[in-house]
Formats: structure tokens, C-alpha cells, sequence
């Protein structure tokens, strides 16, 4: 899985290139990250630790104030990218370079806030530990997909192995895990689509690529990446789910 996650998410431009393409492509226009902020009173927010936190992608959308973000990541290339994201929004910023889920060295009770975007499927054994490190009345915030965001695929092709590691943490199965080591759980829906026409066939090129690793231990991600652009130009547009979900979960 490691080998998997260096190969899709290392190159960080590409990573940021997609990210901004899936805001352009996107329905829903509201950045999911303001309303999962919106969900938090950071009045109580001072600690806060990202754990798969990429280049800082939600750190990106915070104002300053913080005392300490300890952001955590199987990727060492991420370091100076949450680095200088981190450091504008709070006194302390640290980074560790681990492949979880593994202790994490830190003291019971360390965080406020518990922030993991688009990663919990990646290490959904981190749950215990999560619990550990939030102090009494702290917040762990996620941000996961939806299973049926490969429906589209799956019209053609058979993503079984994809499929297990998104199944590993989603929107339709997440609670159940969390209700292992937590009570107080709030789910909200964030419906989206992503929208390409047909002469965008560029945009939704490079929107398979960033899945390719993933893809290939199902089938050719050439074989999947023509067959999809033959349907665009076919059909003259294409709708892709891109439904999410945010847990806010209180300890």
C-alpha cells in the first residue's frame, strides 16, 4: 500500500494540478473544507495534528492562531509543503515522516483537533490511537469518499482491488468503525459531481492518470483511461460522483 500511495500522491505538482482540476470540474462549488470547518468551534481548537496530511492541503484553508500542528505523512517529499503551510497558521509546526497505523509518539491527550482528509482509508487501524492522542472533549474530523464514486467505471470494469481500499474507511461504512472506539459521531453529506465535455478530454485524462497506480492492479489504466475518453467523446459529456462525507466525531 505504501509503494501505492509514493507512486499517486509523489509528485506534488501533479497532486496540486489535480486538486485544482477536480474545484473546476466540480458541481458543488463550496470548498468542502469551509464546511467542515464550519462543523468546529475553534474557539476550543489549539493542538491540532493532520495525520495523512499530504503537501497541507487543509492547513491550507486555515487562518493563524494555533499553538502547534504536528502533521504526519508517509511521504517525505511532503515535508516542506506542509511545512510552509503549517508554520503561517501556527507557533509550533512539526512534521514526521511515518507509515501508520503505528503509535505515534506523543503524550495521551495531546490534540484539540484530529484532522484526516482523504486519507483514513489508507490506515483505518489508527482509530485507537486517534482516541489516545485527542484530549477529553477534542475533535476528530474526516473527510472520506463515497463508494459509488468508481460507479462509473464499474460500468466497464471490474476495480475489485480499488474498491477494497476505499471500502476500508467510506462514507456509507465509516460510522460503523468509529462507533468501535467512539460515541459521539456527526455525519454530513457534501453531494458533488464531476462534469467534463468533450473537449475536455485533456482534463479527464489527467484525472485517471492521478488514479493509475490504484488502477493498475485491476486493469491496464490505458485500457480504462481510452475507453473512457471514447465514451466522452460519444456521449459529448460525462458525469462522475463525486459525492463525500464529513465525520465530526467528539470524544
Amino acid at each position: 500500500m505504501q509503494d501505492l500511495v509514493i507512486k499517486s500522491y509523489g509528485d506534488l505538482a501533479f497532486h496540486k494540478t489535480i486538486g485544482e482540476l477536480i474545484k473546476e470540474h466540480s458541481e458543488n462549488k463550496e470548498d468542502i473544507r469551509e464546511v467542515a470547518k464550519g462543523l468546529i468551534n475553534f474557539d476550543e481548537i489549539h493542538d491540532i495534528l493532520d495525520i495523512g496530511c499530504g503537501y497541507g492541503w487543509f492547513e491550507e484553508s486555515l487562518a493563524n492562531g494555533f499553538h502547534s500542528i504536528l502533521g504526519i505523512d508517509c511521504l517525505e517529499a511532503n515535508e516542506q509543503g506542509f511545512l510552509s503551510v503549517a508554520k503561517r497558521v501556527a507557533s509550533k509546526s512539526l512534521f514526521k515522516q511515518m507509515l501508520l497505523p503505528a503509535p505515534i509518539d506523543v503524550d495521551a491527550g495531546s490534540f484539540d483537533l484530529v484532522v484526516s482528509a482523504y486519507s483514513l482509508y489508507f490506515f483505518p487501524g489508527v482509530l485507537p490511537e486517534v482516541r489516545r492522542v485527542l484530549r477529553p472533549g477534542g475533535t476528530f474530523l474526516i473527510i472520506t469518499h463515497s463508494a459509488s464514486m468508481l460507479e462509473e467505471g464499474e460500468e466497464f470494469f471490474n476495480f475489485s482491488n480499488l474498491r477494497q481500499v476505499i471500502n476500508n474507511f467510506s462514507a456509507e461504512n465509516g460510522t460503523s468503525f468509529l462507533k468501535q472506539h467512539f460515541e459521539h459521531i456527526t455525519e454530513i453529506d457534501y453531494v458533488n459531481s464531476l462534469v467534463f465535455s468533450k473537449d475536455e478530454k485533456d482534463d479527464l485524462a489527467k484525472y485517471i492518470d492521478f488514479k493509475r497506480e490504484f488502477i493498475s492492479k485491476d486493469v491496464s489504466p490505458a485500457v480504462v483511461k481510452a475507453k473512457m475518453i471514447y465514451e466522452l467523446e460519444t456521449r459529448g459529456s460525462m458525469t462522475f460522483n463525486k459525492n463525500d462525507r464529513i465525520f465530526v466525531v467528539r470524544k
